[in-house]
């Protein structure tokens, strides 16, 4: 497996498991679903870090499909190398970084850490069309 898709493979499951904060915070804060939750799917209030771990668990689902796209894109093309394995590692932890200032408010290193991530889908791009 080269780092691109390790990387790849890690980011697929941070994605997928970052819903685990908000369900928690949900349970923690409202108890355990019942009956009626299932019929009404309204949202139950949680506290702010619980909001804030659901839209850094949305925010994460929303940018993770271009990033996949375009690893697989750089294998399937055989331009697999050293840049690209630096970009898909850099996104994988800036993605983490960002779930957690997400969590804890800091505000502006949010941006910072978002857009960093997204330089790093432009270097894949980048990688892939030249």
């Amino acid at each position: 497996m080269t780092t691109d898709l390790w990387y790849l493979a890690l980011t697929a499951m941070l994605t997928a498991a970052l819903w685990i904060p908000y369900i928690a915070c949900q349970v923690m804060t409202n108890g355990p679903l019942s009956g009626e939750n299932y019929v009404n799917p309204a949202p139950r209030p949680v506290p702010l870090w619980g909001q804030r771990a659901h839209r850094a668990y949305l925010n994460a689902i929303e940018s993770f499909a271009p990033f996949a796209a375009l690893v697989i894109v750089v294998q399937v093309a055989g331009k697999a190398n050293g840049m690209t394995a630096f970009w898909a590692m850099s996104y994988f932890w800036l993605r983490l970084a960002h779930a957690v200032v997400y969590w804890t408010a800091i505000p502006y290193l949010r941006t910072v850490l978002f857009t960093l991530g997204f330089v790093c889908v432009v270097g894949l791009f980048w990688e892939a069309i030249r």
